[in-house]
């Protein structure tokens, strides 16, 4: 079984995000990159996949050279060897295409991505690449098994889960669950030094055009100050809930 991981070069969470040129660019100074939580879940799947079923395992990302230590981590948790398609991510739109021909060249059985990214959060790549290549495919997959073509996946629904079954080949949207956040790895020193020899191959973008556009950012607004009240004016808590949060 040939897998492919999609990988999404996306902030640390716990990078300050900032905007230029007028709240229409991200301002990528002094921002630390990783791996895409939803991808990293899916990465570790496959690699399940690889040690038990002996599948082999590539990485995909769609972007510029600053986006090589991102695939470089990828190698170094276990994947064969990884693709950048030299081409700016603009829209999913556009990702998805550039997808769709890695998959077609390179004859994949089983495609993983994360459901979303956490720095758009569009959720729509899984979902136009299956349709592109048309694949079979599965959102908020949350558990995944392959036996020969035939494959039985969990998805998560609104107020529960659902199992369903079909067959390869198949794109994943994958989260939480996939496997656990303890399941996560982390390269070791042997992992890092094997990545260095892995091969990881440059190809250049098909013609895309974008089908959206961001007009402008804006930040959340920041937090008021905090009130304290003590618990025995309760008229006071009351009356703040009341006209000022405006929550009763």
């Amino acid at each position: 079984m040939k897998i492919l991981v999609c990988i999404s070069h996306v902030p640390d969470t716990t990078s300050k995000i900032n905007f230029t040129e007028g709240d229409t660019k991200f301002d990528t100074n002094g921002v630390q990159f990783v791996i895409n939580p939803n991808d990293e879940f899916g990465l570790t799947r496959a690699m399940w996949f690889k040690e038990k079923q002996g599948a082999s395992v590539d990485v995909v990302n769609v972007g510029g050279p600053e986006t090589e230590p991102t695939l470089r981590k990828a190698l170094a948790i276990g994947a064969d060897s990884a693709i950048r398609v030299n081409t700016e991510a603009t829209d999913g739109f556009v990702v998805a295409k550039q997808l769709a021909k890695v998959v077609q060249d390179g004859g994949y059985d089983l495609v993983i991505a994360g459901r979303e990214s956490i720095d758009y959060n569009g959720g729509m790549v899984p979902g136009m690449l299956s349709g592109l290549i048309d694949a079979n495919f599965v959102n908020n997959c949350i558990n995944l098994e392959v036996e020969g073509t035939n494959v039985t996946a969990t998805r998560e629904i609104d107020g529960g889960k659902e199992t369903v079954t079909t067959a390869l080949p198949l794109v994943i949207g994958g989260q939480k669950g996939l496997v656990e956040e303890s399941d996560l790895r982390i390269p070791n020193m042997r992992g890092i030094m094997m990545a260095r020899k892995k091969p990881l191959t440059v190809v250049e973008g098909v013609d895309a055009a974008n089908e959206t556009a961001s007009v402008k950012f804006e930040k959340p607004a920041p937090k008021g100050a905090v009130k304290l009240v003590s618990p025995d004016n309760l008229d006071e808590l009351v009356s703040l809930l009341h006209n000022e949060a405006k929550v009763i």
